[in-house]
């Protein structure tokens, strides 16, 4: 798959290997994220969600299992804040340029801090958002640490 997104954009220019996976974006089911992991056949452990969030008025963009929840309170407590809480659609779409059901954390608008769930740390590769709806990309985990400027930390509930 060669479809050219912000993402990819992004990662080329970091030197980083991926490879982009496509497949049929359903926006109806209940769990889009467990959809896009069967999709490209890939176990839930493997793809990771990206998200929008603000700590006491602050955003930040969160990869985590698309197998779990966010945790709010561990958010604030990993970006030393009081109060977390998950960004409107419309506010996570202008922030990033990415729609939501596309958000990558790769390429976005704005420089914005990067959290990491630790579950990452478990797999040598993970499958996050390729910049657009129906699109996955795979890459190494230490490389998305690394050009993020990321580090793992415990998110989920």
């Amino acid at each position: 798959m060669s479809k050219r997104t912000p993402a990819s954009t992004f990662l080329e220019k970091h030197g980083v290997p991926f490879t982009m996976h496509s497949y049929d974006y359903d926006g109806s089911v209940g769990k889009l994220g467990i959809h896009a992991a069967a999709a490209v056949g890939q176990p839930p452990e493997k793809v990771f969600k990206t998200l929008m969030a603000e700590v006491d008025g602050k955003h930040v963009c969160l990869v985590i299992p698309v197998a779990c929840e966010a945790s709010m309170k561990k958010i604030a407590a990993a970006c030393s804040g009081k109060k977390a809480h998950m960004m409107k659609p419309a506010d996570a779409e202008r922030i990033t340029g990415f729609q939501v059901g596309g958000i990558s954390p790769f390429g976005q608008r704005r420089k914005i801090p990067v959290l990491v769930a630790e579950e990452a740390g478990q797999q040598e590769k993970i499958f996050v958002n390729g910049g657009g709806r129906g699109l996955q990309v795979e890459v190494a985990t230490a490389d998305l640490l690394r050009i993020l400027g990321a580090s793992l930390t415990d998110l989920t509930a």
